[in-house]
């Protein structure tokens, strides 16, 4: 008896959450993964045919399950605490730091993307007669997957790869300014308040004044921080704190949008109540944006070929430069650069991180 009950009680709740998963709206996206979900699919009878409906069926019923992100909470718990898994999704933590698993180097996309940094030089800079600086951002990996026992790309190799085939950059290897500590803990991304060291040295490199500590004022923002990984790896971590470092003249400083032919701030605020706190630093994902400095005391300019480390790093290289243009070929066809940009002689510099790199596709 009490085992008919048991089964009884477990279709009634099988039952009602087919029922809710059929009644309730389909989600557009998760907001602790920051992807769009699958919406239910258009039926024809190709897709039917040839098997595709269902593929896309089982996709669409994955992302819109009733209590999903509390499944997901359950599950990662689950492989850690009592399976003894090492990671969830993919993401692991090492030292309170949670990090992605990205190896091995991707041969292909590595060498996509080096065409494209060429292409770029060779149809645009070099006619143009631009000093050019290549370096490689490390992820978080490079400091910590090994160390703590879990599958690392060959680093070195795919630094060695980026020297060898950009050869008419003068590279500056900034490694050795860095720990993971400078990066945030649930968050991809490098901490701008620990980034002085890598634009002390990439500032050097390029014949402009370092900026110092005393020039800046370190300043925390108002909300708590929760990184991509967080959601992604659906494990209990604590938020953390996110912190921008001001100064006379970056107060200066404007930022023109290309994209909404507009200027904002160096650090846009109003972008803290947004899905990705991040986007503070220059406004976040943008194609082409130009920094103006104000107060610059040359007629130098800077481009900076990069990907989204470089909004928090761009401010920091701007003491002597009138401006410094940010250009994401990963939104901006690399083509049409010419028609948006005079290529007059700048300062170039090509700043990519090692995960963007390994998914060098990205670069159009």
């Amino acid at each position: 008896m009490k085992k008919n009950i048991g089964i009884f009680v477990l279709l009634v709740l099988w039952g009602a959450l087919a029922v809710f998963a059929w009644v309730k709206p389909a989600g557009e996206a998760s907001e602790a993964e920051r992807r769009p979900l699958a919406q239910f699919p258009a039926v024809s009878g190709e897709s039917l045919l040839s098997g595709q409906f269902v593929t896309d069926f089982e996709d669409y019923t994955l992302d819109q399950f009733p209590g999903r992100d509390l499944f997901r909470k359950l599950k990662a718990l689950t492989h850690y605490n009592l399976f003894g898994q090492r990671d969830n999704n993919g993401i692991y933590i090492a030292d309170g730091y949670a990090a992605k698993l990205d190896y091995p180097v991707r041969t292909e996309d590595v060498d996509h993307a080096l065409t494209r940094l060429s292409y770029v030089y060779e149809t645009f800079l070099k006619p143009a007669g631009s000093k050019v600086y290549t370096t490689v951002i490390p992820d978080k990996g490079y400091y910590l997957a090994e160390e703590n026992g879990y599958p690392a790309m060959d680093y070195e190799e795919l630094l060695r790869t980026f020297r060898e085939k950009l050869p008419f950059g003068e590279f500056v290897d900034i490694t050795d300014c860095l720990d993971y500590t400078d990066y945030y803990f649930t968050d991809t991304h490098w901490r701008q308040e620990n980034l002085l060291p890598v634009a002390q040295k990439l500032s050097a490199a390029m014949g402009v004044t370092p900026p110092q500590k005393a020039d800046f004022t370190q300043t925390k923002l108002d909300r708590p921080f929760y990184g991509v990984y967080y959601g992604q790896a659906a494990l209990a971590m604590d938020p953390e704190d996110l912190y921008i470092l001001e100064s006379d003249l970056l107060d200066a400083c404007q930022v023109y949008d290309f994209e909404t032919d507009k200027y904002t701030p160096v650090y846009n605020l109003e972008k803290l109540s947004g899905k990705d706190p991040y986007d503070v630093f220059l406004s976040g994902a943008k194609s082409l944006l130009r920094l103006e400095n104000l107060k610059a005391k040359t007629d130098r300019e800077l481009l900076i070929f990069r990907d989204s480390f470089g909004s928090s790093l761009a401010p920091l290289l701007a003491q002597d430069y009138k401006t410094v243009t940010l250009v994401d070929i990963r939104y901006l066809d690399s083509r049409l650069l010419g028609n948006f940009l005079e290529f007059n002689g700048q300062d170039v510099l090509f700043a990519y991180s090692t995960s963007v790199l390994n998914s060098g596709t990205t670069l159009k």
